[in-house]
This record gives structure tokens, sequence and C-alpha cells, in this order.
């Protein structure tokens, strides 16, 4: 059909804010003992919802007053499933929920807070992450909820990704200590306990990992004879065999990137197959992941592409525990995220069993990522993922204006996923540039650690060159750029103001960071000493956190922009929003402040996230499109 020509900017989009404020989030989802149940965890608005579906049953809710969610560091490892129940995380509690019928009932006190729960084998007790803001340990409970849970590991300063062994005597665990951060070091412990009354953890021992080597995610095979892992001791993230009798490891791998960086806790790249003759695992390169299967037997490596047709990255990878299928959370650019299963032997489609969204839009209205690379000032190359304008009834004039967008961490990644934000933007003439500076995810270790004592200065530079070669290589309007963030992110597009004044239209900002001594002070536990690494150790490099604060430099900032915060956010609290936008108002800067109750870090409500996208869309008119 012939396209209406209409300005870059200001086409008529069925991504409406109320459309994406409607979506759900899936953030996990796991099998019950006997593979006949699939259980999975929905966000819907601010409420956290347990959702089964039985073989050949249509899918029910299981939690309904309670809201699920854990609240670890970042969260993540809200529940598990085992032998009939689902155990999950609410309020502080864990509760156990039967998959058939009944009430979820507490079986620890509200005292912390728990992640990661793990049932072991014979039903009776229940290992989980145990928080009290301070200190952090592993917790040891019974399954029934009749005594007091107890600390059986404790010493470090933080655990994730507690494993029993099939035949209950041994557990495993991550851990580590500050200043790092889970991606930087850590260590895979292995440890008997006791049989026959309350379990007791003895002489553990370190497997693989160290102060400077990151591993994750240790499984059993189901047989117990081994321990795998993922480690970065090559440099990428590689699968490793560790066998239980004789002590020798095997690398599984060679050049993959199986490793997340663990952000949260329960993240699963990788699980054994029911017969323990094979693993499946996600690689990712270059923000696209692809599914591969790994014989154990004589290391043949098999892709598994062709039986997800479609989709670019797979999420918390969920092998069935009694037949050759998988589950996972599958999503492309094109395609919001699916809760998918698939068995591997047959030439089958992949079965959906819940969409995130309704999926009613014309997929000409949804664009597609391009990998692209540019060279940064100092000669490195920097990565990012472009997206062109697209609509099915609009063309445009000229070049568009283009939103440079800073992913959050900084240790994260933007990949080829569906970014609702993305495609609001680029249905309605904008072009997009999603930038994967130098600290990123996803391009091997030394690519990530280039930003240790950079912070401030590549992620800015990676941003300011990846703006500038939008326009030399005419993708946008060099006239008519935005740069926009959250968190991390955040803290980039401040520090992008105020050196390179100018060089934006304007600018978004949601709960960034403006004054890093106050983020080294009043952040959580968990970053609290990420800045040691990031910048420097104070007191010792109190100049440094000064000159690469925003705040001190506020000043400089002279380009519109507007701030979201969420009032309640305990990573980056509202001072660090505050204390810019007072400089703003006092010097008459074009700008917008947006403070959301009941919000923490990152917009959940549905009505948070409508106002969200509507507030920026007129901002947007205002100063990027009519001025």
């Amino acid at each position: 059909m012939n396209k209406k020509i209409a300005p870059f900017g200001l086409w008529e989009s069925p991504i409406t804010p109320k459309r994406l404020a409607l979506g759900i989030r899936i953030s996990d989802v796991c099998w019950d003992s006997d593979g006949e149940t699939l259980v999975w965890l929905e966000g819907r608005s601010d409420r956290g919802v347990l959702v089964a579906k039985h073989r050949g049953d249509a899918p029910r809710d299981l939690t309904v007053d309670l809201s699920v969610r854990a609240r670890v560091g970042y969260g993540g490892g809200d529940f598990t499933v085992a032998q009939g129940d689902a155990y999950f995380v609410s309020d502080g509690r864990l509760y156990r929920q039967p998959l058939t019928h009944g009430e979820a009932r507490p079986i620890t006190p509200k005292f912390g807070e728990p992640a990661s729960p793990v049932v072991s084998p014979d039903g009776r007790w229940l290992i989980f992450v145990w928080s009290d803001g301070k200190e952090d340990c592993l917790g040891l409970v019974d399954t029934e909820g009749k005594g007091w849970p107890e600390k059986i590991v404790s010493g470090s300063d933080f655990y994730m990704q507690p494993r029993f062994s099939p035949t209950g005597d041994r557990i495993a665990w991550i851990e580590w200590d500050h200043p790092n951060m889970p991606w930087d070091g850590t260590r895979l412990m292995l440890a008997e306990i006791t049989q026959g009354g309350f379990p007791r953890v003895k002489e553990p021992r370190r497997i693989a990992g160290g102060d400077e080597i990151a591993v994750f995610q240790p499984e059993f095979s189901p047989d117990g004879k081994y321990l795998a892992y993922v480690s970065e001791e090559t440099g990428r993230g590689e699968l490793y065999l560790y066998n239980l009798s004789s002590g020798e490891t095997r690398r599984l791998t060679d050049g993959e990137n199986v490793i997340l960086p663990a952000w949260g806790q329960g993240m699963r790249a990788y699980g054994f197959t029911y017969d323990g003759m094979a693993i499946v695992y996600r690689t990712g390169d270059g923000g696209i992941d692809r599914l591969k299967r790994i014989d154990l037997a004589d290391g043949r490596i098999e892709s598994l592409g062709e039986r997800f047709p479609g989709y670019t990255l797979f999420g918390q990878i969920a092998p069935s525990p009694t037949e050759n299928a998988i589950a996972l959370i599958g999503q492309s650019p094109v395609t919001p995220p699916r809760v998918v299963t698939c068995t591997v032997a047959a030439e089958h489609a992949p079965r959906v069993h819940r969409y995130s969204r309704p999926e009613t839009i014309d997929p000409e209205y949804l664009s597609s990522p391009e990998p692209v690379e540019w060279t940064a000032l100092d000669g490195a190359t920097v990565y990012g993922l472009y997206y062109r304008p697209r609509n099915r009834l609009y063309a445009g004039e000229g070049l568009p204006p283009a939103v440079v967008m800073v992913h959050g961490g900084p240790t994260s990644q933007s990949t080829a996923g569906y970014h609702a934000g993305t495609q609001f933007f680029t249905s309605r003439g904008y072009a997009v540039l999603e930038v994967n500076y130098r600290g990123s995810t996803g391009y091997g270790k030394e690519y990530r650690e280039a930003l240790k004592g950079r912070w401030g200065i590549l992620d800015v530079e990676d941003t300011v060159s990846g703006a500038e070669f939008l326009g030399t290589t005419g993708r946008a309007d060099r006239e008519r750029l935005v740069v926009m963030g959250g968190s991390a992110g955040g803290y980039t597009v401040l520090r992008v103001l105020t050196e390179h004044p100018g060089l934006f239209k304007a600018a978004i900002c949601m709960y960034g960071v403006s004054d890093l001594f106050g983020l080294a002070l009043e952040t959580h536990k968990f970053e609290s000493r990420y800045l040691d690494t990031l910048i420097g150790r104070l007191p010792q490099e109190s100049a440094v956190y000064r000159e690469r604060s925003p705040l001190f430099a506020a000043d400089r900032i002279k380009d519109p922009i507007a701030i979201f915060q969420g009032e309640e956010d305990r990573v980056v609290p509202k001072e660090q929003s505050e204390s810019i936008v007072a400089s703003l108002r006092a010097r008459g800067v074009p700008h917008e402040y947006h403070l959301y109750p009941g919000e923490g870090h990152g917009f959940r409500k549905a009505e948070t996230i409508e106002s969200f996208y509507r507030d920026v869309e007129r901002f947007l008119r205002r100063y990027v499109l009519f001025s």
C-alpha cells in the first residue's frame, strides 16, 4: 500500500501508552517434579502472581491474596516447584502452596528477606538465601514449617543459587565478598550435609572461581555424579563439568558466552536433560541468543534454534525432569515474551502457554534491530543495536530524529528482545540506537572490565560517539537527537549533559545517579561497594567522586530534560533526582520532574507506565519536534 508522507515523530501508532501499561511481565518458569505441571510467575502491574498449567488443562492462578516477590538485592529467585507444591516468597516470608487445591501457608516467620528456595530430594527441607539487609546467609527450614529456620552457611557477604544434590547428602552454592560484584569474582562451594535430624553443613570447599574469576549457576546432574557450572576462567563464560568422585574438571564449550551478569537471584542459562545425557544452554553473541544442546558423552554440540523458530532470546532455561522437552521464556524484537515449550526430538512448532501481550499489532509497525559497531574517540570498537523508524501507514522525508538509549547496570546489555519502549518510538517515526558501551556484558570479560575505574568516562564517550555515528552514517538527524537512560544509564545521561552540552536536543532521565558520594552511602547492600571498582575507594578517591558526580557540575546542564523517579526507590533514592531538579529550577533550565508514589527502582504499576510514556511523548514533541 502507498504510505502517507508525514513528519518523523508525529506518526500515529497503535502502540499507545495505555497498551504498553496493560502488558504483563513473565520472569520465571519451572516444572513440577513429575513433569506434568508448568508454573510461571507473572508481574501484573505491581503484583506477582504464580500461574500453574497441568498438562492438557487450562492455566489457573495459584496465588490470589499474596503478591509473589523476593527482595534480596534486585530480586529474583521468587519461587520453586517440587513434588506437587510451589514454594514462594511474599512480603518477607516463605510460603507453601499445593498445585491442586488448598491455601498457601507460611513456613517461615517474617524476618529478613528470603530468596531462591530449593527443596531437598526427600521433600523434607528447604534451603534458601536469607538476608536482613546487612548480613546474608543460607538458611534451612523444614517444608512443613514446624520448626524455626536456621542459618546453615554464613561468613561471606553474599550468596546465590543454592542447590541440593539428587542424593540429598551434598549442597552447592555461589558466594562472594565485598567489594566484588558477582561478575567480578565469585566462589563455587561444595559441602556434605549430615543425615538424620536437622541437616548440618560439613567442611565446605571451593570447587571453582575466586576473587578475579566469576562462576555462575551450579547444577547437579540427575544421577548425582557431576556438578556443572559456568565460569569465566578463559575470559568467556564457558560450561564446565566437575566429577564428584574423581575431582576432575572438564570444560564443555569453547568460545561460548553462557554466563549472565547475576543482577538477580534465581537466574538460569542452562539445564541438564532429564536423563543426564546432555545439557541444554543459551549462548549470547552481539545481543542475540542461540539455543544449543551438548552431548556429555562425545561433546557433540547441536543447535536447537530450528526448534524455536523466530526467537532471538531464551530466558530461564528449564528442561523437563521426565522427558526430552524444554520450557523457557522466548522472545524476539517483534515477539513479546512468551512461556514456550518444545519437545526436542519432535519436528513440530513450539507450544505457547502464555503471551505477555495481546500480539494484535500488525508486524508492519514493528522494527527489528541492525547490529552496528563504531569507533570510539580512542580507537576502540563499540557495539550497539540500531532500529529504523517503521510504520505501515507512514513514511518520512529526510532524516529522522533519534533516541540514543543507555542501558543500566552498567554491567547489563541491550539485547535483541522485545523492547516495548523502543517500538513506542520507532512506530512514531524515531530511530533508536541502543548503546552497548564498554562495560556491557556479552562481548567478553575484557570488554566488560574496560569500565573499571572509568565509569562516567567510557560510557559517556561511547554514547557520544554513538550519537555522532548516527549523524555521519545518515541514520538520523544530528540536530534532533535525544539521550535516554535509567539508573546507571540515567547517570550517563546526566554526565553527557554536563560534559557535552548542546549535543542532544533533549534528555530523558529515569532514577539517575547524580551524587556518587550519596550513592556510596545510601544505596542497598548489593551495590554498596560497587563504586570501589567503577570509580575508586573512599576516601582516597574523593576528588574523583566529586569530579564525576553530575550534581557538582549541574550548572553546565543547559538542555531540556525530563526526570522520572520512584518515591520509594531504595537503590537510587529520590534525593538523587531532586538535587538536580533544584539546580535546574534555580537556573530556569527547561525541565520536568515526575515523582511516582509507591514505585521503587523501576516502574511496575500500570498507571505509572501509562503516565510515563504519555509524558515522554508530550515532552519530546515540545522540545525536539516543535522547538
